[in-house]
């Protein structure tokens, strides 16, 4: 795999911002927002110039206790594939529960959920990482998570949980230093420790990103500038290896161009610093290629047990943060519903960007309804999928009040609901406009 360099996170909204910053090495997309038959011309204008595109998946779930799921396995393969990927990435975190295992309703988060650090939870995320490793036609690299709340009885720190997942798997690492000062913020742990335990020459590429606090707990929004500690740390990994790529994230409220090269220099000026304090010059050139990851040890299949015992936590825990369950014992109760009403704000979010029409219809009072939705009814088919169901709970009972807006209402979801919008997306369209229009 060869050396990366410094990237930035393709989003649409900033397509023609990227293709203009001076020194893009690479670019990553998120996994699931790009077909391959349809890629944008933007993508494929840079993939012609040798920038490298790395597609970047969030649903897949490898910490979860279910094995991956093989449609979503095949759709990164494709993925990969179509846009000529030196690697695909994924997430040490879990993103559903329930199912088969558990015999309850399945259940989708919408979100990344840390996974207890335990000897069950491990080799269930082992044995996955190895089903995912067979599937793909590139090395596969996972990215370490932030975390608003922690799981009780844990048995294993960061470093260790994933320096025995790269022992036992030859899986490579994404580290996110924003994630590792989150997770200092709210939960107390020392990334300096969380470093030093990696093994570094693991590492395929690094994020950083920004976030906000607020009472005391850190949001990583990739929406906000990125702060001094988070480049301190980058710092600090520089200093002990020389970070094959390193990457920003930025996901929403996007600054313009002239601010985002600023926080590109403010990236490739804290490497420098790292590596000028580890005495090793700079960091190898983007054409180079690195050190691969360690040879893996034979990773024995999970015992027996350890996939139902992790499917039950998972399910009662995921339960309580978005179908109104008791928080299982030991959990902070505070952390728990503030992670609620965070998964609860990005739901409302999402759901307003896959069906712009929706706010539009519902003027102020969508995010209100929607919540006020939520909270009874769990996710448990996407966002898609949710958009429709809220549609259909509104008019199921006798909302909106205003006649006029109930009929839009039921003709989007009319729309919506068949096997092709028969609208041709014009509803859409008009949509995106109405909300331009306000921002």
């Amino acid at each position: 795999m060869r050396r990366l360099g410094t990237g930035i996170g393709w989003r649409p909204e900033i397509a023609d911002a990227v293709e203009r910053l001076p020194g893009i090495d690479w670019v990553e997309v998120v996994a699931e927002n790009v077909c391959p038959g349809h890629l944008p011309e933007s993508l494929l204008r840079l993939r012609e110039r040798g920038v490298a595109v790395v597609p970047h998946g969030v649903s897949l779930g490898l910490g979860g206790a279910d094995r991956p799921d093989g449609a979503r396995l095949t759709a990164l393969a494709e993925r990969a594939e179509a846009l000529g990927s030196p690697l695909v990435t994924e997430h040490v975190a879990f993103v559903r529960a329930g199912g088969p295992l558990t015999a309850s309703p399945r259940l989708e988060a919408g979100h990344l959920l840390p996974v207890p650090r335990t000897r069950d939870a491990l080799d269930v995320l082992c044995e996955n990482v190895r089903i995912a490793q067979d599937a793909l036609p590139v090395p596969l690299a996972v990215e370490n998570i932030a975390a608003l709340f922690s799981w009780p009885d844990e048995e294993l720190t960061e470093g260790q949980f994933l320096s025995e997942l790269v022992e036992r798997t030859g899986v490579r690492l994404l580290i996110d230093v924003a994630n590792l000062h989150t997770n200092h913020v709210n939960r107390g742990e020392d990334p300096a420790e969380a470093l030093a335990a990696l093994p570094v020459e693991a590492i395929a590429y690094v994020h950083v990103a920004g976030g906000f606090e607020r009472d005391g707990v850190w949001h990583d929004s990739h929406a906000h500038p990125v702060p001094r500690p988070v480049y301190d740390i980058l710092t600090d990994l520089a200093a002990r290896t020389a970070p094959p790529g390193v990457l920003l994230e930025r996901d929403e409220n996007f600054p313009g161009p002239a601010e985002l090269e600023r926080e590109l220099t403010s990236i490739r000026d804290a490497v420098r610093a790292g590596r000028a304090r580890a005495g090793a010059g700079p960091a190898p050139s983007a054409a180079q290629d690195p050190a691969g990851g360690g040879d893996a040890t034979v990773a024995p299949p999970a015992q027996t047990g350890a996939r139902e015992r992790l499917a039950v936590s998972q399910a009662a825990v995921l339960s309580s943060l978005v179908a109104g369950t008791p928080v299982p014992e030991g959990f902070d109760r505070v952390r728990m519903r503030v992670q609620a009403r965070a998964l609860a704000a990005k739901r409302a979010d999402v759901v307003a960007k896959v069906a712009p029409e929706l706010p539009v219809i519902l003027g102020e009072g969508y995010r209100a309804a929607f919540l006020d939705y939520a909270r009874a009814r769990p996710m448990t088919g996407g966002y898609r999928r949710d958009a429709l169901d809220f549609a259909a709970h509104l008019l199921d009972s006798g909302r909106p009040a205003s006649a006029a807006s109930r009929r839009r209402l039921r003709e989007w979801w009319l729309d919506r609901s068949g096997p092709a919008p028969r609208s041709g997306g014009r509803m859409t369209r008009a949509a995106r406009k109405v909300l331009l229009r306000r921002v």
